[in-house]
């Protein structure tokens, strides 16, 4: 049994504290909203996930102090771009207790992915990388469910892999820590195309064309920043790509078949509530290919669909009629 301190009451904070409380665990989640801890706390109920009761072993509370008081280790899950903000109010609190970071996404201002936020604001803190095909409402309500853990520190990949293991989820390890976090991160552009794609009501042949050079893409450009390639043909890149494509559980596809459908953008963002990832990642990951000089058309060509105004239908043509190339 372990106390643990979950940052962040979002749908994959509460998931992951339904799967460790159901262990038998001692879960305390951070949230920044009074109203979300006294639905917790008095309810047992989490907005965004409308099929669980939440257990006792699990209590929430606004108090950075008393979230990591006496906690064995951190998940840290929050939106990506709140993720620096709320480390420098928690930090003094954090001693030596080690911190897995479960949210994807850069940090837009610096285009830093989130271990490199992490290692500026506490360097001395041992630090994981928890990624992996999992929607939150599969996970709260205990599906089977497959992820990684990635660290440099052995006793990390342990810790996790000990903790989280059940009949109903499955922890590989991996020492890239920047291949798994980059998956994450650029898996949801693609699945926001493929939320365009099916707006806009392409077929079958289009979606598995656009998972497949959309995988070439991120994988292009997640070796430049130091990723392993096979790292991202597995679980953190292609196995987080196929669940975030296909499922209407994505807020990523459910934000791209609103634009494709003809919304606009902040229309968009009113329509989700949930933070939606993709909508920054897109921005960093288009600058990125232009600072490493990555050929990412997929990616360029949805950062003109948001903020360039061409339409859906004409970046599919766009797309479809660029130059001959080999596979």
């Amino acid at each position: 049994m372990k106390n643990i301190c979950i940052i962040g009451s979002g749908s994959w904070g509460i998931a992951l504290a339904m799967h460790l409380a159901n262990l038998k665990n001692n879960i305390k989640v951070w949230s920044f909203a009074e109203e979300e801890r006294d639905l917790i706390n008095n309810e047992r109920k989490c907005k965004f996930l409308s099929k669980i009761v939440i257990p006792n072993n699990i209590i929430c509370t606004n108090s950075f102090e008393e979230a990591l008081e006496g906690t064995d280790f951190v998940l840290h899950v929050t939106p990506s771009k709140f993720t620096r903000n709320i480390l420098k109010q928690y930090k003094k609190f954090l001693g030596k207790k080690p911190v897995i970071i479960c949210s994807k996404g850069f940090e837009s201002e610096t285009l830093l992915t989130l271990d490199e936020v992490f290692k500026e604001e506490v360097p001395n803190t041992k630090i994981g990388v928890l990624s992996g095909p999992s929607h939150a409402e599969e996970v709260s309500v205990l599906m089977p469910t497959v992820l990684v853990i990635a660290s440099k520190y052995p006793e990390i990949l342990s810790l996790i892999q000990d903790t989280f293991m059940s009949d109903t989820m499955r922890i590989y390890t991996s020492t890239d820590v920047k291949g798994v976090e980059i998956g994450g991160a650029l898996k949801n552009i693609i699945a926001f195309c493929s939320g365009i794609a099916s707006g806009i009501g392409l077929g079958d042949n289009a979606f598995a064309a656009l998972i497949t050079r959309g995988l070439n893409e991120l994988s292009r450009l997640g070796q430049k920043l130091g990723g392993d390639k096979d790292t991202f043909y597995g679980l953190s890149g292609l196995g987080d790509l196929i669940v975030t494509c296909l499922s209407e559980h994505s807020r990523n596809r459910k934000a791209g078949k609103l634009i494709g459908k003809g919304l606009t953008l902040e229309e968009t963002k009113k329509q989700v509530v949930m933070t939606i990832e993709s909508i920054d990642n897109i921005e960093v990951a288009y600058k990125l290919s232009k600072i490493y000089g990555v050929d990412m058309p997929i990616v360029h060509i949805v950062y003109k669909i948001l903020y360039e105004g061409l339409t859906p239908q004409e970046a599919v043509t766009n797309l479809m009629t660029r130059d001959k190339k080999s596979e």
